[in-house]
This record gives structure tokens, sequence and C-alpha cells, in this order.
């Protein structure tokens, strides 16, 4: 059953629930645990959205996408390539994303992020999909001039690490089939990426099931897709936003 799942701040409470058109059902416990619905609603209106889970960590994909890899002339890799983005670097849906002190163009990354529901340890493929909560949308912003700027030593973590350069929400939704998605970016109103999920080279229970043998996946964990064609540069001022049709719109504005 499709549900999707909000968390957002009132009256200076922060609570979570499942998003039902404009309203919101208010859940007690834990999102990720134990947790039940209460008698309580909200309006949408009435709440400031929060980034829909806190994780441990964001392991973000690289080279996952045929098309962009082909583009830039590499190749598939073997085994699944990834990144760690830092929590200085999560942001809240509406949020603005600061326009960093480093003199780089600043490009956007649309991408599904899978979201880690349970404590998943070296699991076997067959089984991954069990640990997944569900989907999110992610914009994984890169200070793309910083990787290459000495040529003896790409520089992943700072590229990607800056305060507010992995902004994620607006819910996380549950019983969707992520190969059916396509992920869609839009820069001040213009399309700028779209490209179907069923496209990864890894899918979504390869990558859990590998992330999973190299460390342990906790519940609120993200594990970024990958992007395909159509990243571009972000200047200040400007409006990007990540569409995943069943997930939602991440809206955030840049500098």
């Amino acid at each position: 059953m499709l549900q999707h799942w909000i968390r957002y701040s009132h009256r200076g409470h922060i609570g979570f629930g499942t998003l039902q058109e404009d309203r919101i059902r208010v859940f007690d416990g834990e999102m990720f645990g134990e947790c039940r619905p209460t008698a309580a609603e909200l309006p949408l209106d009435a709440v400031t959205p929060l980034r829909p889970c806190t994780p441990t960590k964001v392991i973000a994909m690289y080279n996952n996408f045929a098309p962009l890899v082909e583009k830039l002339q590499q190749r598939l890799p073997s085994e699944p390539q990834y990144l760690l983005k830092p929590p200085n670097t999560y942001l809240d849906p509406g949020a603005t994303i600061p326009v960093p002190a480093c003199d780089s163009r600043v490009i956007f990354e649309g991408e599904l992020a899978i979201v880690i529901g349970r404590i998943c340890k070296a699991v076997p493929e067959k089984e991954a999909l069990s640990y997944v909560f569900g989907y999110t949308c992610a914009n994984d912003v890169t200070a793309v001039d910083v990787l290459t700027r000495d040529p003896a030593f790409a520089h992943w973590a700072r590229a990607k690490g800056f305060d507010g350069f992995c902004p994620f929400g607006p819910v996380i939704a549950s019983g969707l089939d992520p190969a059916a998605l396509r992920v869609r970016a839009l820069l001040n109103g213009q399309l700028r990426q779209d490209f179907p999920l069923s496209d990864m080279h890894f899918n979504v229970p390869k990558i859990v099931s590998s992330l999973s043998r190299d460390m342990t996946l906790h519940p609120g964990d993200l594990i970024l897709s990958g992007t395909s064609l159509g990243v571009g540069v972000m200047r200040p001022a400007s409006n990007i936003e990540i569409q995943i049709p069943g997930i939602g719109t991440l809206a955030n504005r840049f500098g």
C-alpha cells in the first residue's frame, strides 16, 4: 500500500505522520520502529515540513547510469562505486542551499534516495528489499571545479561536502516499485533532467546488498541512486526542483 511519511515542525514540536492529500495523520512512536496512528490530524499548511529522516550517513552512488557513463566516455563499474556525504550537508525541503565560499561552479544532480528501514548487515540480494522502508527525492549538490583542482588528488569529499549540499524530501514514499519511477529536475522552471530509474546499472536490491557487506546500514540511512544526463550549473538565486512522480517535489533555492 502506498503511503507518504512526513516529518514536520508544529508550534515548536517535531512530529511525524502520514500525508493524505493536504492533511497529516499524526503518529506516535518511532517512524522506523513501533508506531501507531493517533486521532489527531494537522493541515499541511499549518506545519513546516522537515527532511523526513535523520540519517547516520548518506551514501551516494557514482557511475550508476549507463547514458551518463557513455557520455563521459567511462566504463560501467563491475561493482557499486560510491562516496559519503557528511551530516552538515543535510538540508530540509524548502530551505536555501548556501553558496560555498570556494570559487566553483555548483551543479545539481537529481536522484532517488533509498531509505533504509532496519539494521542491515550483509544481507542477500533476494532479501534486500525487506530492509528498505521507502524512497524520497534528493539533490546531490556538487562544487564541480573543486574535484579537479589538484591533478594528484580528486577532492570528492570536499566537492560533495559543503553545508547544505544534500537536500532531501519532502516525504518518504513506501509501497513503490522504484524501477517504474522517473526522476525530473527543473532549474528555474525549465526541465533539465528526465530519466527512468529502470536505467540504473545496479538496481536497488543489488545496491543495498552490496553496500551492507561493506558497512552496517541503520534505520533512516539514505543511499542516493546516482544520476543521469542533464546535470547543470546552479547560479545564485536559482530555484531547483527534483520531482519523482509518486513521491513528490523537492524544492530548494540556491543562494
